[in-house]
Order: structure tokens, then C-alpha cells, then sequence
């Protein structure tokens, strides 16, 4: 049956392109969402920037027809903006929320054969409405179930011979169509399951690989379990361009993908500098504005950064900061993702830590600026969440590693154990 979506302001801002995801069904726009949206166009952050599409976008379907009476979407639904119809002197009174109430009441009674759908990311508006008897839905087109997120490893059951040509460095084929690229494997002997190796699956050799061995240089990070190895394999391989690291608190993503990034760029030198970046979400209260250049400003925000490159120089020929933030002949550098829209970023070694922070779109726009030669990893922890405006199940980390988890460019690990301290580690699990 087709139904009629009534969307809320913050769909189109989480998404711009919103309305061509409900197949063949009509969406309704009401007016109060444009007022809404005109509000935010000034806006420079990411919101802004959305508010702007949307204005484009309805713009230019205002040329194909009437918004007023429907214009067709490509699924076959049409797209309307609508206006209150009433003489109710108090339709245009109180909240948005409540206005945008009346008016999907107001589609409803018009049409009551066809059902009404309430579409807001905002808890309290789906409450009221199905208080007042409209059905109301998340906007879930962006959501990745967290019971089915990707993992990146596993394990498989194989005969002896398999595990001595893996620990003899060699390949061993294997048809298995439910494996993805690049997963990661624990290889149990299938007459002794006490015997193990650890393998990546490399779905265009149809092939489990031995993992890379960890150089001597890293010698400070040893990997303490078998994540940890799996999450250095995919940092330190060079044919994967984007590495999704999801862990609570200390499990040594940053740590890893820090070490990693340096011996890239100082060793190796295949990169020419490592570039960190980080959203800049405040935890708790904000302390207001900070002074300085905007690396000065930065450098509250990439302590944990300084605190990984600390860890690794062992106070043996520390990392000096200086006034663009790190002192090393401009190798690594630290830049806010506000002004990466728009650029091209080739042969670097890119990080972005707490990812989690970031809304698909966001993450997208990170990800297309990834020139030639470019590695880039994000890390973070999905259920540390500052961004009102994204969960653990619709931000850009977990949407990244659930997209790109078929292709051989990209390799997804899930850290589960900690291994900062006892006390973090317990505090992890039960706070």
C-alpha cells in the first residue's frame, strides 16, 4: 500500500538527499521544515552545508513542476511541500515540532485511505506524535544494525597442512564464498583445535595469507593479542587504502595506527608525511573559545596524539612540538576536518581518530578527498558518542566498515580488549 512520509527538519539535515529513499511513496515537506532549514543556511559547519543542498535540490525540482501540487521523484512517489489549509488561528502557534504535528494530522485527515508516516531522528517529536495517534519512524535508510556489525575476523576449521604452509609464509587456497576481503581468520587445526595461526583472507588470490611480520622498529607496540596483530596486519599492509578500527577505551587503536604511521613515513618513507585528524567534539561542558593560531587551538584536541607519540619515543628522541604543532621538517602534521572539504590529499599516511563522531555524509566527504598513495584509517569507539546528531548505529565509522566490507582496498578489525591498564579496562566494562 502506499503510504505518505511527513519528514521532520533534522532528516533532511542528517541527510540532504532524504526524500529519494522511500521507494514509490509520496513525501510531504511542510512548510515549517523550510523555515527551518532557511534557518541554518548561514551556518558553516556541516548542518549548513546541508541546509544549502536541500535548498538547491527542491530548487531544482521546482523547475520540473509544482511543489505545491507533487512533483515525481525517481521511484515514483511524488514530492510536495505543504501548507497549513486551515482556518485554525492557532495552527501556526507553538513549536516547530508541534506545527509540523497539525500539518502531518491536517495530510492525514486529507487523505485517509493512504497512511500518514511521521519520519523524525528526534525522540520526543515520535513520542508526541504517536501520542496524538500518528505513526511515527526513526529516518533508518544510514543505519547499520549493531547485532550484524561487521566484525572483521572470525575463524575456520582447516586440516594441518593448512597451518604449516601458513606459518611457512605460504598461501593456502581456500573456496569460501561467505568470507569477505580482507577478513581476518583464526585457523584452528581441524583433528587439534588447541593448534592456531592467525591469516587474512585475500579475496583475490581465493587464498588465506600469513599476517605481515611485525618490524623491529615497532618493537615498542608489540600487538598483545590476536586484534591487536590483525589491526597491525591491515595498517602495515600497503595494498589496503582504507583501515576502519572500532575498540572502547584502550584497546590501542590510536596507539597502533600512530606506530604504524610513523614507521610508514620514517622508515619505509613511502608516505610522505603522516596527516592526524580529529572531530573537534567537546566531552562534557565546553570551556568556551581558545586562543592562538588554529594549530594552537588544535592542540588541546590532539593531546591524545601527543600522548601515543610520547608512549612510542620512550623519552628517547621525543617528538618536539612546535608552534604548527609538530616539529618534524613538516612529516607529521595535525589539521582540523573542518577545512578539508575540497582538497586533494596524495602519499600521506592519514588518521582520523574518533570517527565515531562523524555523520556518514561527514565521513564520505573525509574519504573523497583521498588522492593517490593515500592510506587512510579511522578509528574510534561507537558507543562514545559526542555528535547529537549520529548513534552508535548511524555514524560514519560504522557505515564505512559496513559498506566497504566487500572490497579488497579496505580491511575492518574490532578491538575488544584492553590494554591500557587494569583500571581502564574495568572501567570500560562496567562504568
Amino acid at each position: 500500500m502506499k503510504k505518505t512520509y511527513v519528514l521532520d527538519t533534522n532528516v533532511l539535515l542528517h541527510d540532504p538527499t532524504a526524500y529519494h529513499h522511500f521507494e514509490d511513496n509520496d513525501v510531504v515537506i511542510p512548510l515549517k521544515v523550510i523555515e527551518e532549514i532557511d534557518s541554518f543556511k548561514r551556518d558553516m559547519t556541516e548542518l549548513g552545508r546541508n541546509a544549502r543542498q536541500v535548498s538547491r535540490t527542491l530548487d531544482d525540482m521546482r523547475v520540473k513542476g509544482h511543489l505545491a501540487n507533487g512533483v515525481t521523484l525517481e521511484g515514483g512517489g511524488l514530492l510536495r511541500i505543504a501548507f497549513p489549509r486551515t482556518d485554525d488561528p492557532l495552527h501556526a502557534a507553538g513549536s516547530a515540532d508541534d506545527q509540523i504535528l497539525r500539518m502531518a494530522m491536517e495530510v492525514q485527515r486529507a487523505a485517509p485511505q493512504q497512511p500518514c508516516i511521521v519520519v523524525s531522528k528526534d525522540i520526543n517529536l515520535r513520542l508526541k506524535a504517536d501520542a496524538i495517534g500518528l505513526k511515527a519512524e526513526d529516518y533508518e535508510t544510514d543505519r547499520v544494525d549493531l547485532d550484524e556489525l561487521y566484525t572483521g575476523q572470525g575463524e575456520k576449521l582447516l586440516p594441518a597442512a593448512a597451518l604449516e604452509a601458513i606459518r611457512q609464509g605460504k598461501k593456502f587456497p581456500v573456496e569460501d564464498p561467505q568470507l569477505y576481503a580482507n577478513q581476518y581468520l583464526l585457523v584452528r587445526d581441524e583433528t587439534d583445535k588447541s593448534r592456531s595461526v592467525l591469516a587474512r583472507y585475500d579475496a583475490e588470490a581465493k587464498a588465506l595469507v600469513p599476517l605481515i611480520g611485525i618490524p623491529e622498529e615497532l618493537r615498542q607496540v608489540q600487538p598483545r593479542n590476536k586484534e591487536q596483530y590483525f589491526a597491525m596486519d591491515a595498517l602495515l599492509n600497503d595494498a589496503i587504502k582504507v583501515v576502519t578500527i572500532i575498540g572502547k577505551a584502550g584497546t590501542g587503536k590510536t596507539l597502533l595506527a600512530v606506530a604504524a604511521g610513523l614507521y610508514k613515513v620514517f622508515n619505509t618513507k613511502l608516505y610522505r608525511k603522516m596527516l592526524v585528524s580529529r572531530p573537534t567534539f567537546a566531552m562534557g561542558k565546553d570551556i568556551g573559545f581558545l586562543p592562538g593560531t588554529v594549530e594552537e587551538k588544535l592542540n588541546p584536541w590532539m593531546s591524545p596524539i601527543f600522548d601515543a607519540l610520547d608512549l612510542l619515543a620512550d623519552g628517547q628522541n621525543p617528538i618536539r612540538r612546535g608552534k604548527d604543532g609538530l616539529d618534524e621538517g613538516g612529516r607529521i602534521s595535525i589539521e582540523a576536518l573542518t577545512y578539508i572539504r575540497g582538497r586533494s590529499i596524495p602519499r600521506q599516511f592519514m588518521i582520523v581518530d574518533e570517527a565515531q563522531n562523524l555523520t556518514p555524509l561527514e565521513a564520505k566527504t573525509v574519504l573523497t578527498r583521498v588522492g593517490p598513495g593515500t592510506k587512510i584509517i579511522l578509528t574510534g569507539d561507537i558507543y562514545q558518542i559526542d555528535n547529537p546528531y549520529v548513534d552508535s548505529m548511524s555514524n560514519g565509522l560504522s557505515t564505512v566498515a559496513q559498506k566497504f566490507k566487500s572490497y579488497g582496498i579496505a580491511a575492518h578489525i574490532l578491538l575488544s580488549k584492553g590494554v591500557r591498564s587494569e583500571v581502564a579496562e574495568l572501567a570500560a566494562n562496567l562504568l
